[in-house]
């Protein structure tokens, strides 16, 4: 059993990086500094100026915004300065009203806003606005985390500054982790001291019943329940995981007003590494017991990779997510350590490479992908099956295949990441 101090550290890490969240978090980290920095104006501003680093800007293009019915940055710009409320954090919209989406609409429409690109080196997670009204500015930055304010100005008053100790900052709280720590922490824990991940269960689950009721995106969570895809895949488990998890994708892109639990600043990620595990959980009758430590499992894989790999990248974090939710299906068909090493190799060893085309409804389609590998990687690993040592980037140590998976994605992929913005930002607006 790990130390109770290590545990403690573990488990304050894992509640820092599962939180509930409302919309995609890109577009919601942009409201969210917006709402702060009109707090300190203290009125609704005149002019708003966003500056945002690349892979932000990526992610908030094509999302819909929860309440409006809308997509994109402006909008949330908009409402974060009207009814932005920076103490709900990712939840920061939570308030939208019909009246405040009419507001919005109008001071859209009366071009208040300006959103730029950030030149120079900045986080990859990195957002900047100043609001002014009259001769009065109030500035806040967001910076490496969806929630850390690292600047806070008013006129000339420096507020806050954390700009120079951001990252080390974000060093010290960093716990290290390895894949053994990973799974002594989920299976030999208290089973007391789990509870909190129920909520990631309950909030996931229930986006997905929520997308099974309405039309959400590209609706494929329902279209998978449908007579002709049912006859394709049959009524199976395979089926129902696919169906639930790309459901409560389908909700949260789609912009609907529900909350999901996230993982490591991203909602997807929550998802990918939630409804897998807990649809998996119910259909087998596993306990309580056995359904907790499954999540804490999927969920802590996934905060482990994204120590490595970083906030924002050019590798789609379903890749990331499933890899956890692999571990914790594979946990629950009754593997052990050694198997849950030789599911994430078969994950490694399959999706690396998968891109980051930003968050719209079509993510759908990749956390399913990635969901699909996630119950194969499983399979294969409680038989025994493992990719080896001499094919592709897998070493014999999976903790070096997960440094060899986040450093393509972090590192190798960059040049991906600049093409793949670039497109999006010239590419024609027609479609399907």
């Amino acid at each position: 059993m790990i130390p109770a101090v290590e545990r403690k550290a573990i488990s304050d890490l894992l509640q820092r990086e599962v939180v509930p969240a409302i919309g995609c978090t890109e577009p919601m980290a942009v409201a969210l500094c917006t709402a702060r920095a009109r707090e300190l104006l203290e009125t609704v501003p005149e002019r708003i100026d966003v500056m945002l680093s690349a892979n932000i800007l990526k992610n908030a293009m094509g999302v819909g915004i929860p309440g409006t019915g809308m997509i994109g940055l402006p909008v949330a710009v908009a409402l974060g300065a009207h009814v932005g409320r920076s103490e709900y954090g990712l939840e920061v919209l939570r308030d939208v009203t019909p009246e405040a989406v009419a507001e919005a609409r109008r001071y859209l429409a009366e071009e208040r806003i300006a959103i730029a690109l950030k030149e120079g080196a900045v986080p990859t997670l990195y957002v900047e606005v100043e609001c002014r009204s009259g001769n009065r500015r109030a500035a806040a930055i967001i910076a490496d985390t969806h929630t850390r304010f690292v600047y806070l100005s008013l006129d000339d008053k420096v507020l806050l500054d954390l700009r120079d100790g951001a990252a080390a900052e974000s060093e010290e709280r960093e716990v290290p982790l390895t894949l053994r720590r990973v799974y002594d922490y989920a299976v030999t824990s208290p089973i007391e001291e789990l509870a909190f991940i129920d909520e990631a269960q309950r909030l996931n689950i229930s986006a997905a019943e929520l997308a099974f009721k309405g039309e959400y995106g590209h609706s494929l969570g329902r279209t998978l329940c449908g007579e002709k895809e049912l006859h394709v895949m049959g009524n199976t488990l395979f089926s129902r995981i696919l169906a639930y998890t790309s459901a409560a994708c389908d909700a949260r892109m789609a912009g609907a007003m529900v909350p999901v639990m996230s993982n490591s600043g991203s909602g997807n990620q929550g998802i990918a590494a939630t409804v897998p595990v807990a649809v998996y959980a119910e259909q087998t009758g596993a306990t309580k017991e056995q359904t907790r430590r499954a999540l804490v499992l999927s969920h802590l894989t996934a905060v482990y990779i994204k120590q490595s790999l970083g906030r924002l990248s050019a590798l789609c974090g379903c890749v990331v997510a499933a890899t956890g939710s692999s571990c914790g299906i594979t946990y629950l068909m009754g593997g052990g350590y050694r198997e849950i090493t030789y599911a994430v190799q078969n994950m490694i060893a399959n999706l690396t490479g998968m891109i980051c085309d930003g968050a719209k409804p079509s993510c759908a389609l990749k956390v399913s992908s990635g969901v699909s590998t996630a119950v194969m990687s499983a399979l294969l690993a409680i038989e025994g099956k493992c990719v080896t040592s001499v094919e592709g980037i897998i070493d014999e140590d999976v903790d070096r295949s997960i440094r060899n998976l986040t450093a393509i994605g972090r590192d190798g992929m960059a040049a991906t990441d600049r093409l793949v913005l670039d497109i999006m930002t010239h590419k024609g607006t027609g479609g399907c």
